[in-house]
Order: C-alpha cells, then structure tokens, then sequence
C-alpha cells in the first residue's frame, strides 16, 4: 500500500529543501530480466526504496553501472544462476528536480553511514529517499554501491509531461563474458 503516511526527520527535510533541484537530461541503463517491462519500478526494499511507500525505477549513469549491480546480486547465489536471461536497456531519461550527491561524503550529512554504504543497512538511504518523495523531488542522482559511477534513481510517479524515460535500445547480457572481464 503507497503512502503510509511516514513521519520523516526535520533535520533530513530542511537539508533536502536546502538543495536546488537539477533537471537531468541524458542516457540512462538499467539491466532486467528478459521479456520484463524495463520501465515498472518497484515498491519492494531497496537502497533508495522504502518497502510500499512508492516506485521506483533504479537505473546507472553508466552501462558498467547497471550491469554491475545486477551482478553483484547474481553473484550472492550459491551457484551462478546460468537459466536466468537479461536484458541491458538504454533508456533516454529526463527529470526536471532531481537532487544530486556528487559523492559518499555528501550523504553523510543525512545520517548515512559511508563505511557501510555497500551494505544492505538501507535505513538512512531509504529516509533520504522517502523525504526527497515527500517534497516532490522526482528523483535522485546518487553513487553506486556496486561500481565508480553514479546512478539515477527515478520516483516515478513525481514525472511530469515532458519529463519522461523512453527506452532506446535494448541486447542481451552475456553474463558469461562479463565475469570473465570482471576476474
């Protein structure tokens, strides 16, 4: 069920309120299983997702980006999940007030805990997050735990007309060949 109706912290509200909003115009990736909407976010928990509060959609500023968050969470299996096919999606993205943490220590000031950033301890993220949603910031442009490049994570109900993610192109991933460069 959306909007709960979450009490979010003073402090974390008055800091977002404090940055100006960018608009982010650009090429987006994001990696799904294959034959998946690549534009339904979730509303499961996630690091800038609170459990049924809203939609997200996850995606990277950089191909690298996506694919290795998703292989990231591939790897946690006890065997590599060779059945599994996916899918890397160029999506054109534009948002019109996203706020942007150009590096880990710029979240610092909003309760997050850097040294366990790469962690599943999403607590502080997913206040930021929540907070951000609450003053009707459409998204946030943040680093990735999983590669040196940041990611953009879109609510998607704050878009607007004109602001929109259209995907462009869409190929298989060869898992394969991505861990053999990786190793």
């Amino acid at each position: 069920m959306f909007g709960r109706g979450r009490v979010h912290d003073r402090a974390v509200l008055d800091a977002l309120e404090s940055l100006d909003p960018l608009p982010f115009t650009g090429d987006v990736w994001r990696v799904t299983r294959k034959g998946r909407d690549p534009l339904r976010g979730s509303s499961s928990r996630g690091r800038w997702s609170p459990i049924g509060e809203f939609e997200v959609l996850y995606t990277s500023l950089e191909r690298h980006g996506a694919l290795a968050e998703i292989g990231y969470r591939l790897s946690l299996e006890p065997v590599w999940p060779s059945r599994l096919e996916h899918e890397l999606h160029t999506i054109a993205a534009r948002t019109q007030r996203s706020l942007r943490f150009a590096n880990l220590d710029s979240l610092v000031a909003f309760g997050v805990d850097v040294a366990r950033y790469n962690t599943f301890e999403y607590e502080a993220t997913q206040a930021v997050a929540a907070a951000a949603h609450f003053l009707e910031f459409d998204g946030l442009i943040v680093p990735s735990a999983r590669a040196s490049c940041a990611n953009l994570v879109v609510f998607l109900d704050r878009l607007i007309e004109d602001y929109r993610l259209d995907v462009t192109a869409t190929e298989p991933v060869d898992w394969e060949s991505w861990r053999k460069h990786r190793a």
